[in-house]
């Protein structure tokens, strides 16, 4: 089942769809008389990894709040699953709650018990922090990064929104999360949008690439290259210098720089 931004709730089935995660027609959003979203079409299969890129205030985030549930002023029609979490940059954790009791801060059906927040956080190497009870001021940026993604993977959603969740992270630390989050969307299968200004980030991660322009989708290209990936080689650098170009970057920008 999926639910309509609109307020009902309805099948993929009920609007000729096989099944995709996300379904977006004619949306349009706008703030003080400017349009930041206009008419934009979209569609994300379902165990897709996508990967949204454009230049700041071309409309990104908004549309993610918009899958998210948080933004509803809205024009159009949005089909979303009803079993959807976000991760933005900031982990959000908070203070006054311990590691395991930020990781079921959204809940879950039934009655959820430590040990469910338990068994999330040592698949993501936090095990130690959750048996000891730990505080997230405790936590470094890293871990509290991941505490966060575990957070919203915990809820096993069909649609799992990241906000640049990866920008506040040293270079180090930015790395070994990518591969975390390319592990975990692996093994859980589910369709992710990854908003993000790094061409190279969205390369590494992502199985399909957009880029929004003026409020619309503007590009949108598959991204078959084998993994576990490493940036350079004759096809990273044809779609790297692509999406450059879409994005109105010169191709010659150094790795991890671009967008």
């Amino acid at each position: 089942m999926a639910t309509d931004l609109h307020g009902t709730v309805s099948s993929p089935a009920a609007y000729g769809l096989p099944g995709p995660a996300v379904r977006v027609e004619g949306l349009t959003r706008s703030f003080d008389g400017r349009t930041v979203v206009d008419g934009l079409d979209l569609t994300l299969n379902a165990g897709e990894f996508t990967a949204l890129l454009g230049r700041s205030g071309c409309g990104k985030s908004t549309l993610l709040r918009v899958l998210a549930g948080l933004d509803r002023e809205i024009a159009g029609t949005v089909l979303v699953p009803k079993r959807r979490a976000v991760a933005f940059q900031a982990p959000r954790l908070m203070p006054w709650k311990r590691v395991w009791r930020n990781v079921l801060l959204l809940g879950l059906p039934g009655k959820p018990e430590r040990a469910v927040a338990e068994r999330a956080l040592e698949e993501v190497g936090l095990g130690e922090r959750s048996g000891s009870g730990a505080w997230p001021r405790t936590l470094s940026s890293g871990e509290a990064q991941r505490a966060s993604l575990v957070r919203a993977l915990v809820r096993a959603p069909d649609l799992l929104l990241l906000d640049e969740p990866f920008g506040a992270l040293d270079e180090l630390t930015r790395i070994r999360a990518q591969q975390l989050v390319a592990e975990l969307w692996q093994r859980r299968g589910c369709a992710v949008l990854l908003v993000t200004h790094d061409v190279d980030e969205a390369l590494l991660l992502a199985n399909r690439a957009l880029v929004m322009r003026d409020g619309v989708i503007a590009y949108d290209t598959p991204v078959a290259l084998d993994r576990p990936r490493a940036v350079g080689g004759p096809e990273f650098a044809a779609l790297r210098s692509r999406l450059l170009t879409e994005l109105g970057v010169e191709s010659a920008a150094a790795p991890g720089k671009a967008a």
